[in-house]
């Protein structure tokens, strides 16, 4: 009987811990994920998410740090990811450069940017922040196995979702969704119609810098709670992904976050369930995840058909 009762709770705890693990590491992929979204929509692929989340994740915890509240270093991150993406709409939207290599570029500054003045300022510490408050949704935060952690979390988390209904309605309902997919399917039409693409795109692209800066302050504030060189791991790239399967559809982000949230947490879970794994074999699911996802779903994704394609008015 206690054999019985032991299993059913390292169970429960399996699954609440899968649940919340999948939710924490889920939302960075989720923020930069729907900025992604946003920027192919109309037609820029943006391969400099990775540099953008860790400028983001680094100044972020550089606001929280210094200015002791969790809402300055996340509008910190979104301004350092928007500031980023200036690079990506000067050279890329307005002169017509080549996307994927200016996003590469993008990437690599990051990392050695953010990697040097964390050892310029701190050395070999690494300070952390303290717990992000939360808020619980009465009688919601009660439920067995979900309860808690879908229903007790920050309120950015809240926001989050708010954001994912507002580009629901957006995308379906008004002329600024219509206008982004034009700039990526028909841009010339987009132009006949008297809106400018160049403008659209910009729009777009510092939209998506905006969101990517905020996933990577959201990683280094409210899960890791410490910045580290290379704290994203390639999350910029696993959006990248994500983005690109869920076909423009922001429902399809969260699905696909929260999927590959789980493949980033399943180590903690697992050591839960008492299950021993090698960590060098944890390190590497998530990518296998990706892998497994590009096989079973790739030819179900879509790309808008001028997606990467520099917009020239009157060319053809």
């Amino acid at each position: 009987m206690n054999t019985l009762v032991a299993t059913e709770v390292v169970t429960r705890l399996f699954w609440t811990s899968v649940v919340a693990g999948g939710l924490l590491a889920g939302l960075p992929l989720m923020f930069t994920a729907l900025g992604e979204t946003i920027a192919e929509r109309a037609g820029v692929l943006n391969i400099g998410l990775e540099g953008m989340m860790l400028l983001g994740a680094y100044v972020g915890f550089l606001g929280v740090y210094y200015g002791h509240t969790v809402w300055l270093g996340y509008l910190a991150g979104m301004a350092a990811g928007a500031l980023a993406s200036v690079f990506m709409v000067v050279l890329c939207v307005w002169r017509g450069f080549d996307q994927i290599v200016v996003g590469i570029a993008i990437t690599l500054a990051g990392e050695g940017i953010t990697s040097v003045l964390q050892g310029a300022q701190f050395g070999t510490t690494y300070p952390s922040l303290g717990a992000t408050p939360t808020i619980a949704i009465p009688l919601l935060d009660r439920i067995p196995v979900v309860g808690t952690s879908l229903f007790d979390q920050p309120l950015v988390v809240y926001l989050g979702f708010a954001l994912v209904g507002l580009l629901t309605w957006t995308f379906r309902s008004t002329n600024v969704g219509l206008n982004l997919r034009a700039a990526g399917e028909k841009p010339e039409a987009l132009d006949a119609a008297g809106v400018g693409v160049v403008a659209t795109r910009t729009y777009a692209e510092l939209a998506c810098g905006a969101l990517a800066g905020l996933g990577g302050a959201y990683l280094a504030v409210s899960v890791a709670g410490v910045f580290t060189p290379f704290v994203t791991q390639g999350q910029g790239f696993m959006a990248i992904v994500i983005a690109m399967l869920a076909r423009g559809k922001p429902l399809g982000v969260v699905l696909g976050s929260f999927l590959f949230g789980v493949s980033l947490a399943l180590g903690d879970s697992l050591q839960i369930a008492g299950i021993h794994i090698s960590t060098d074999l944890i390190n590497i699911l998530p990518f296998i995840a990706i892998i497994v996802a590009l096989i079973v779903f790739g030819r179900r994704s879509y790309l808008p058909p001028a997606l990467a394609l520099p917009y020239v008015r009157g060319a053809r």
